[in-house]
């Protein structure tokens, strides 16, 4: 049952973008594992972790995708739900540390030590188990997105004043986690991580494994997207966006189904960030900053909102100009990036992707008119002719 829900949204185009993914996740690893460093195929193991931290950004704007492209929910918090996934496998990768650490304290991380904790917080219990840190990382963001749905859906808030209140909850977590007294290392976040599973963190096969774990999540969680809009619950929630009263006039719980919805992408989000920690090595509360989930909005923006693979391109296509830009212009890339916006927003409305999408549907279209006409023109001739 769960595998034809799931194949039913395996069109030509996200079979195209699944098998990409693929493909990638064995391709990459292979160039940078089995060649050598003066190989002009090979990829060199940091440009590695910055293609995997581009698929974890892709995810992120996927999942953004789910609930403001097909529900019409512009949340500006996405990044909080982000920063809750990456300091939960943050956590775990602390834990792992052990008496490896600068203070030798095998149960307390260096920045407990530092500021004289005497015992691990309740909190930070069960972290230096994988599953419970994987649990933790949908299940933190879940119950987040929940809790705050429950109350904001219930309530009817819509439009700007929920894109307004979802920002306001990334800033309030963003001033929680700067306290030192929270548990969370403070501004400087969790940092100097050792090993993940048992295997070191900074060794070329474990970074290999990561980016090919990104690329085949962002493949799976591009599958499951796909399965749900274009479900009858995914026609709902289309109608939803697109008319919210006539729908709940029909007799819909709209605010379940907009629950349902944004639970599912604040749990990818947590993936997402999940993803990212370890390749970056670092979280912190800067991941929090409301301009982040700005960000993700023009992602999606620039690769086309409810395409599904719009936002994936938009994610690559704008970090991958962010940094060469920056390396160039550093001074002048938030000027680059809001011009981009404002270029996309006049001239592509509907995104890189969404454009191409409607010219190659127009193109059919025509060459399908054209081929009807063709047989009426033969049938009219000969009698012309007579």
């Amino acid at each position: 049952m769960i595998t034809s829900f799931l194949m039913k949204s395996l069109d030509r185009s996200i079979l195209i973008v699944v098998a990409i993914l693929v493909g990638l996740a064995l391709l990459v690893p292979a160039l940078n594992l089995l060649t050598a460093p003066n190989h002009p195929l090979h990829v060199p193991t940091y440009l590695v972790s910055l293609f995997g931290k581009y698929l974890t950004y892709a995810l992120l704007a996927l999942a953004l995708d789910l609930v403001w492209g097909f529900c019409g929910i512009l949340s500006l918090g996405h990044a909080a739900f982000f920063a809750l996934g990456g300091y939960a496998m943050g956590m775990y990768l602390m834990r792992q540390i052990g008496a490896r650490g600068s203070y030798g304290n095998p149960l307390l991380p260096d920045f407990m030590v530092f500021l004289n904790w005497k015992e691990l917080p309740w909190f930070w219990y069960g972290f230096d188990m994988f599953w419970f840190a994987a649990l933790m990382v949908v299940l933190v963001p879940g119950v987040l997105a929940f809790v705050f749905g429950w109350f904001a859906f219930r309530s009817r808030v819509n439009g700007v004043y929920l894109s307004i209140i979802t920002q306001a909850m990334t800033y309030a977590l963003l001033l929680a986690f700067f306290r030192n007294d929270m548990g969370f290392g403070g501004n400087n976040g969790l940092t100097d991580f050792k090993e993940i599973l048992g295997f070191n963190i900074q060794a070329d096969g474990t970074r290999a494994v990561l980016f090919a774990a990104s690329a085949l999540m962002l493949a799976s969680c591009l599958v499951l997207t796909a399965a749900i809009v274009r479900s009858k619950y995914g026609k709902v929630l289309v109608a939803v966006r697109d008319a919210e009263s006539r729908t709940r006039f029909l007799g819909y719980r709209v605010e379940h189904i907009k629950l349902f919805a944004f639970t599912v992408s604040a749990m990818m989000a947590g993936i997402a960030g999940a993803l990212y920690v370890p390749q970056v090595g670092i979280i912190n509360p800067g991941e929090f900053e409301p301009g982040n989930s700005i960000e993700v909005v023009i992602w999606t923006a620039v690769g086309g909102r409810g395409t599904l693979i719009g936002p994936i391109v938009g994610a690559i296509f704008v970090n991958g100009g962010k940094s060469i830009f920056t390396a160039a212009f550093p001074e002048f890339w938030l000027f680059a990036l809001g011009g981009l916006f404002v270029l996309v927003t006049l001239f592509l409305p509907k995104g890189i992707v969404g454009t191409a999408g409607t010219y190659f549907t127009r193109r059919r279209a025509e060459r399908k008119a054209r081929a009807n006409e063709a047989p009426d023109n033969l049938a009219v001739e000969p009698m012309a002719a007579e």
